[in-house]
Parts: structure tokens; C-alpha cells; sequence
């Protein structure tokens, strides 16, 4: 899969490049920064184009955690993501929810970040058990440590493992496809070109090459 990032924080802007990449993208991921920018009507819109990821890191206690969620679903997203960290109990009232709505929920195992190193690495492999157990359909992986992606996909067993940090952040495409991710995600480097459509398409025919 290849998930275009839309961290941009206009509207527009973001319609604009998801009908340029929409053929070459399998999904389209939406943070924050958009959807307090632009309004939460965006999602709907852009779910129109391509099916929508609510990257919300959602990490709250399991009330609150289910309100989020509901409201990301509502307004048509395909999966939300959760952080693993903070707990089996939020991450079933996540699931719960996106049961309800036929959607997909992914669990953060360790940020791309350098930060991500600091405390979460040494619990990577047991958020990955949560998890399963709790019954995710999918796992966030750092594109930037694919030594890591190799642990968190043997581990993960059935699970979908996505990658974020290609590119901008310093990943390399053929390492994290080398390493075993099931999905690449990809951002500035595509937003933030002068042919955002061409770097897509460029993007998606090196996947589909590699997978040969």
C-alpha cells in the first residue's frame, strides 16, 4: 500500500493534491494539524477521493478515547490510529467503536522520531501482543529503524504493518519493503514537490517494481 500524508494545514491545498495523487495512493492519512486547521468536515471530503486514515494517535482514557473515534468514523474514515501505549482497555473501546462502524484500527508500536527510541522501544514487542489480543487490524512501524520493522512484523503475525518516515525523515523505500512492511507512507515528499501527482506515480511504480 502506498498512503499519502497530508500534514498540510489548508482545506484547499489538501483537496487539491488528493485529486492530483488519488490514482497512484491506496489511502490518504490526516493528522491534526488539517483537521483543527480546516475543520472536520475535510475528512468527509477527502473520503470521497480515496478512503481516509485518521492518524489521531488517539491515547486517552477509554470514554474519551471512543469519542474520538466515533467522531473520526462518523465523518467516513476507513481506519483510525491509537497509540499502543496507553493501554488494552483504550484500545478495546477504540475497536468497539470502529466495529460499530465497519472500520479498521491501527496501533502505534514506536514513533519514527528520534524520540521514539527514548521510552517507547523497550515495550515496542509487548504493545505489539496488546494488540493482537485486543484485535487490531494493523500496526504503525518506524520506516526510519527497519531492524525494527523486521522484529514488530515477525511478531505481529497476521497483523498489517505500515511505515511512516520515508523519505523527508531519512527512510529508505527498499529497506522498509525489504524489511516487511505491508504499507509505505509517504508525505512531504510528495506535498511538498513541484509535481506532487509525478512523484506519486514515480512513488507507486518503485512499490510495484520492488514487489516484483
Amino acid at each position: 500500500m502506498l498512503i499519502l500524508a497530508l500534514d498540510v494545514l489548508e482545506r484547499d491545498v489538501a483537496l487539491d493534491v488528493a485529486r492530483k495523487c488519488g490514482e497512484y495512493v491506496d489511502f490518504i492519512k490526516v493528522n491534526y494539524p488539517l483537521v483543527l486547521s480546516a475543520g472536520i468536515d475535510v475528512v468527509s471530503e477527502l473520503s470521497e477521493i480515496r478512503p481516509v486514515i485518521a492518524d489521531f494517535k488517539i491515547a486517552d482514557i477509554p470514554y474519551t478515547a471512543s469519542l474520538i473515534a466515533d467522531i473520526a468514523f462518523r465523518h467516513g474514515v476507513r481506519a483510525v490510529i491509537a497509540h499502543g501505549f496507553a493501554g488494552s482497555d483504550m484500545l478495546r473501546a477504540v475497536r468497539d467503536v470502529a466495529d460499530r462502524h465497519g472500520g479498521e484500527v491501527y496501533a502505534v508500536t514506536e514513533l519514527s522520531s528520534q524520540g521514539g527510541r527514548e521510552f517507547m522501544t523497550r515495550h515496542t514487542l509487548e504493545i505489539v501482543d496488546v494488540a493482537k489480543e485486543v484485535g487490531c487490524d494493523g500496526l504503525i512501524a518506524p520506516a526510519t529503524r527497519p531492524e525494527r520493522i523486521a522484529e514488530i512484523k515477525k511478531r505481529a503475525e497476521n497483523l498489517r504493518v505500515i511505515c511512516p518516515g520515508v523519505g523527508a525523515q531519512g527512510g529508505r523505500l527498499e529497506d522498509v519493503l525489504k524489511a516487511g512492511a505491508d504499507g509505505i507512507i509517504v508525505g512531504r515528499t510528495i506535498y511538498q514537490s513541484e509535481d506532487p501527482a509525478r512523484t506519486a506515480r514515480e512513488i507507486r511504480e518503485r512499490i510495484d517494481g520492488l514487489m516484483k
